[in-house]
C-alpha cells in the first residue's frame, strides 16, 4: 500500500488548484487535439475519455458530491458514463442514427 501521508499534509485548497490545473491542461489538450488532428476513432476516444475524466473530477471535487446523496451522485456520475459512450456511438454509426431521426414523408 503506498503512502499518502503526503496528501494529508497538503491542504484541500492546493490539491484543488492541483486538480483545477489539471482540468485546464486537459481542456486546452483536447481543443488543440479536436481542432488539429485528422478526425478518426481514435481522436474521438480521446476526447470522449478526456470529457468523462474531466467531469468525474468535477462532480467529485468542485461540487462535492463525494458526501453527497448516493442517488445523486450515482445520477451525476452516469451522466459522465453515458456521454462519452453517446459521443462514440455517433461517431461509430452516423448514418443508421440518421436514419433512425429522420422524419418520414
Amino acid at each position: 500500500m503506498r503512502n499518502l501521508s503526503y496528501f494529508r499534509a497538503v491542504p484541500y485548497h492546493r490539491i484543488l488548484d492541483l486538480i483545477w490545473f489539471v482540468l485546464m491542461a486537459m481542456t486546452l489538450l483536447s481543443a488543440l487535439i479536436a481542432e488539429s488532428a485528422e478526425p478518426s476513432l481514435l481522436v474521438t476516444a480521446i476526447v470522449a475519455l478526456t470529457i468523462g475524466i474531466k467531469g468525474r473530477l468535477v462532480v467529485d471535487r468542485f461540487m462535492e458530491l463525494r458526501n453527497a446523496n448516493p442517488r445523486i451522485r450515482f445520477a451525476m456520475n452516469l451522466y459522465f458514463y453515458l456521454l462519452p459512450l453517446a459521443i462514440l456511438i455517433v461517431w461509430l454509426f452516423p448514418e443508421f442514427l440518421a436514419d433512425m431521426t429522420r422524419l418520414k414523408k
